[in-house]
């Protein structure tokens, strides 16, 4: 298993810790020592995640705080109340919904919490995060951004929704974000690192919470023909590239078994759904409008 380098000194923020990879995420930096803020919706699950992770490491330090990245208001709200910041961990995410819905502020409900609300959360805490000496951007993408594109025309579905297509088109978003990220801070001379992880296939409830959001219980979508493991396995490419000194501007990791599970690697070459022309550049711009945030000057 991964050991993450030691954390000593550094206040990270882990969205959608409570559960799955960002609650393993989040115990496992702060068992190296960080000072770990996890971000949720429901303080009440917070604060069990919180326990369990008590019981685990009795010394770490952890707060619970309040974040609905599927509102641009909480989003505010969270950053206004952060002045101390050294790595942002945008983790959070939701998953194929069992029918369109949309956030507080009428976005298409995966374009909404899985990318917009973390581009509004790094942009409003970029400020705190360019006072660490050495600030961090990690971005939870997915392998299914290979078979994404984003809609110019209709980002948010109003027509012919498709809900495994927009879950694509929002990771696919969150890859180009965290590289054209990286890009800007280079651009800048900023020390700040911004890089992207995928899980490969993972099992956590990220598979049922989503089907299940309209009250439903339906059983979660496993292709049990394919490889899959346990979230100790899968959250290490996120850990990896949110803590080890060895990640790369802009670089991109997850499993090295077809993609799937197994330790981490880099993945050389980002999918041609990122390489595309004229999209990363269009794209930064809709987010802006859309959530009114942007760089620091």
């Amino acid at each position: 298993m991964y050991t993450v380098p030691d954390q000593t000194g550094r206040r990270i923020i882990v969205t959608g810790a409570n559960s799955g990879t960002g609650k393993e995420a989040a115990s496992r930096l702060a068992g190296a020592r960080a000072h770990v803020i996890l971000a949720v919706r429901s303080i009440e699950k917070g604060e069990r995640a919180k326990s369990e992770i008590l019981a685990q490491h009795p010394d770490a330090r952890l707060e619970v705080r309040a974040l609905d990245l599927a509102d641009l208001s909480s989003v505010r709200a969270f950053a206004e109340g952060i002045d101390d910041v050294d790595t942002l961990v945008n983790n959070a995410g939701v998953m194929i919904p069992p029918t369109r819905m949309t956030t507080g502020d009428d976005f298409e409900l995966q374009f909404g919490t899985n990318f917009l609300g973390p581009f509004a959360l790094t942009m409003l805490l970029l400020p705190a995060l360019l006072s660490s000496p050495a600030p961090r951007v990690a971005t939870m993408s997915s392998g299914t951004a290979n078979f994404g594109r984003i809609r110019f025309a209709d980002p948010q579905w109003l027509e012919g929704y498709n809900a495994s297509r927009a879950y694509a088109q929002s990771k696919l978003a969150d890859l180009l974000f965290a590289t054209t990220l990286a890009t800007r801070a280079t651009e800048r001379g900023w020390s700040l690192l911004s890089t992207v992880a995928h899980p490969g296939y993972t099992r956590t409830n990220l598979q049922t919470a989503g089907r299940n959001l309209d009250g439903g219980n339906r059983a979660p979508v496993r292709r049990t023909i394919l490889p899959s493991q346990g979230v100790e396995q899968g959250a290490e490419p996120l850990l990896f590239a949110a803590a080890d000194p060895a990640a790369e501007q802009g670089a991109y990791y997850g499993p090295s078994r077809m993609g799937l599970v197994g330790p981490t690697k880099r993945v050389r070459r980002l999918p041609r759904s990122a390489r595309r022309p004229g999209v990363s550049e269009p794209l930064w711009s809709l987010a802006e409008r859309l959530t009114g945030t942007s760089l620091p000057a």
